[in-house]
């Protein structure tokens, strides 16, 4: 069962009726219930996963220049944006899959944006049948060779720790907005730190996928700012060289906040994935 939000309140609806037209639901998943937008009607499905530092807004300006007839997913980690607390233990993995196990996707384009693209990845490599294309933007893998001494990562740590939400705020915008900060960046900074000191060590790692990267075939493109922080420069460009059909992408003048420099680019190559699917 799924709950449906409706002016009235919350209200208890079937599998089926939650593939019809647009809604907005909280979804029960391991990690608790999260909130979830589903756009559209039948078909193969536009799943969109935001990135650690960021909620599901992220993909507004996307959404809006989508195809008319997309049929877009996209919800709230627990604890970030709409979503509660998280109740327990969880993957990010596990939680996508019981989004769309609840609402009845079989097939999907994974668009997944930072840490959301290594989520995207695990559900290629875990459920292949379930996956037809994959847009990887900015994308990062929890498991791939990070530098512990780099600067970023020291300076994450001290400021976690230290549970000092401005000071990641300020770390956040300097290391993700080179291309300039703004309300728009300032607030999905806010909204993934906010989701981080949430969720705390509530969320477990998905499976390691960097080595098993050459088991995914379907078709990718991956999106890059030359502007972005160069450990995810690299990380991405290992990404792309590992994958079997991957066309990288290399957007010049671009930061890490791709979703909000570039919707258009981004909602043309899912366009794209879709016309290759019909």
């Amino acid at each position: 069962m799924v709950q449906r939000v409706e002016s009235g309140g919350l209200v208890v609806s079937s599998r089926a009726q939650a593939r019809l037209g647009d809604m907005e639901l909280m979804v029960p998943v391991e990690g608790g219930v999260v909130w979830a937008e589903h756009r559209g009607a039948e078909g193969v499905a536009v799943v969109m996963l935001h990135p650690g530092w960021g909620d599901s807004s992220i993909w507004d300006e996307v959404v809006s220049r989508l195809p008319e007839r997309a049929r877009t997913i996209r919800y709230d980690a627990p604890g970030y944006g709409r979503s509660p607390a998280p109740t327990g233990p969880f993957t990010a993995l596990t939680d996508l899959i019981e989004v769309l196990d609840r609402l009845d996707i079989n097939e999907a384009i994974a668009v997944g944006h930072s840490a959301g693209g290594a989520t995207a990845v695990g559900l290629a490599l875990a459920q292949p049948e379930r996956v037809c294309s994959l847009i990887l933007v900015a994308p990062g893998i929890g498991d791939y060779p990070w530098p512990d001494d780099d600067p970023y990562m020291e300076e994450f740590d001290a400021l976690f720790a230290a549970g000092d939400r401005d000071g990641l705020v300020g770390l956040g915008t300097r290391t993700w907005a080179a291309a300039g900060d703004g309300p728009e960046v300032e607030a999905q900074i806010r909204s993934g730190v906010k989701g981080m000191f949430t969720q705390g060590d509530l969320l477990n790692p998905d499976p390691p996928a960097f080595d098993r990267l050459a088991e995914i075939h379907v078709p990718t493109s991956l999106v890059i700012g030359d502007l972005d922080h160069p450990l995810v420069v690299d990380c991405g460009n290992a990404i792309g060289a590992r994958l079997v059909d991957c066309r990288v992408i290399t957007v010049h003048g671009v930061d890490h906040m791709l979703p909000l420099r570039e919707p258009q680019r981004i909602a043309e190559l899912v366009a794209a994935a879709l016309t290759r699917r019909s």
